[in-house]
């Protein structure tokens, strides 16, 4: 027993003095008080508007430029982070490999904020057909202060990927404050002024302060040095190459939303709202990890691959199999207590008892998934560091012509819930085969290295 307890005692002795988890709890802390303010801000918008035509306006106008945020910027700031490590280790200028990258997020960004702006009639007459004008102005009202929030999510992203590579991971995770507060502050205060662009203010101005403190922080740690930028640079070469990869990949997961609101509106009004609340507490708990791992596991991914690949596979699997047992339980307890968690956070007002049935039904079904999709972000991570992006954009396209036939069927047979069971199928399905995919390269590695 009491060799038991002294190795117990060595073990979080060692994890206590690892840097990497040391960051990983750090932005896991800091993510957690995040997450429930942002929380508090769903149950006040819950309250507010229930199940209801506007909410499900307001998802829908929020989609294409989270979609653009995710895919296309979101793509370009994962294949930036390993390069630019890869550049430091050069004794080329840093400072025009951060020109390049402000370069092309800010064409990027104005290409698909126009691109957005020219095609929004054409894409909502295609994916919600059959609406009322009243419905679609609603929409539009809200996407267009929706749109300046890509460039700056896009900017933003490319400034804490800089924090992140200079282990500034607490600065660049407060900027997940500002969204949440400013949208509580609107609705208490300016709800009646606002009406029903509250919401899409309230984001657009978080949005602004979040890039406003990253920038200071940046200019302040010294960490901006921007120059003209190269673009026949080797390592931005290498980016630029990885890139329609990354973006395909990104691009094609993300139809996998705008796919499963597409069915979600063919059913009764608020099934979109109902998917969106039932995913709140599995993103919570999700989210919480993935932004925790995802910031710290990046960059050091792609410093660890630099000394020792096999290591760093092994590393790897060890985590896998920590997280993937660890999420399994909490999911388990999750799905006992779905109905308790959704009454108590949500069903107030005009968020009826009937709603609740509905919503954690949905949620439990969602919870099945979060060991696959929290582990599959790891490997996610770990494949981006090694630029093994093509394969993911592969197994991407496979999963969503999945989930277009899924969808189609489980839809007819069992509503709203049979769009749910077809996501949590086709992300287990999706990530078993990255992390098979990643251990043959982890044998071949190993071959090779004897």
């Amino acid at each position: 027993m009491k060799k038991l307890f002294l190795k117990i005692k060595s073990s979080l002795k060692t994890h206590k003095n690892n840097v990497v988890i040391r960051n990983i709890v750090l932005v896991g802390s800091i993510s957690l008080i995040i997450k429930g303010i942002a929380f508090f801000k769903e149950t006040l918008v819950a309250s507010s508007f229930g199940l209801s035509e506007f909410l499900d306006t307001f998802f829908i106008a929020i989609i294409v430029p989270s979609f653009i945020n995710n895919v296309f910027l979101g793509a370009f700031k994962s294949v930036f982070i390993p390069n630019y490590i890869a550049e430091l280790n050069t004794k080329n200028n840093i400072s025009s490999f951060q020109g390049t990258g402000f370069f092309i997020t800010g064409c990027v960004s104005v290409v698909f904020m126009t691109i957005a702006f020219l095609f929004t009639d054409t894409y909502l007459d295609f994916f919600f057909p059959g609406q009322s004008m009243e419905y679609y102005g609603l929409i539009k009202s809200q996407f267009y202060y929706l749109l300046p929030c890509i460039a700056l999510w896009g900017f933003s992203s490319l400034l804490a990927g800089l924090l992140n590579i200079h282990d500034e991971f607490k600065y660049s995770s407060l900027e997940g404050f500002f969204v949440p507060i400013i949208v509580i502050i609107c609705i208490f205060f300016f709800k009646e002024s606002l009406g029903q662009n509250v919401l899409a203010v309230g984001t657009l101005l978080g949005t602004i302060a979040g890039f406003l403190f990253l920038a200071a922080v940046c200019i302040q740690r010294n960490i901006i040095s921007i120059s003209w930028p190269d673009l026949k640079n080797a390592n931005a070469r290498i980016m630029f190459a990885q890139v329609p990869a990354k973006v395909s990949s990104g691009f094609l997961t993300g139809m996998n939303t705008v796919v499963d609101q597409y069915f979600a509106a063919q059913l009764v009004v608020g099934s979109i709202a109902a998917i969106n609340y039932g995913l709140k507490i599995p993103a919570f708990l999700s989210g919480l990890l993935i932004i925790a791992l995802t910031s710290v596991l990046l960059p050091y991914f792609s410093k660890s691959l630099m000394e020792d690949k096999v290591k760093a596979f092994r590393t790897l699997f060890k985590m896998l199999k920590l997280l993937f047992t660890s999420v399994v339980v909490c999911a388990i307890f999750g799905i006992f207590i779905s109905d308790f968690l959704v009454e108590m956070l949500f069903e107030r007002k005009a968020f009826t008892s009937e709603d609740t049935i509905i919503v954690s039904d949905i949620q439990k079904i969602f919870l099945m998934y979060l060991p696959f999709s929290i582990c599959g972000m790891v490997i996610v991570n770990f494949l981006t560091s090694i630029n093994k992006n093509a394969f993911m954009a592969y197994v991407s396209f496979g999963a969503l012509a999945l989930n277009i036939i899924l969808d189609y069927i489980l839809m007819r047979y069992f509503g709203v819930f049979g769009i749910a069971l077809c996501t949590t199928v086709v992300i287990a399905l999706k990530n078993v085969l990255l992390f098979y995919y990643t251990y043959r390269l982890y044998l071949s590695t190993k071959e090779n290295t004897i």
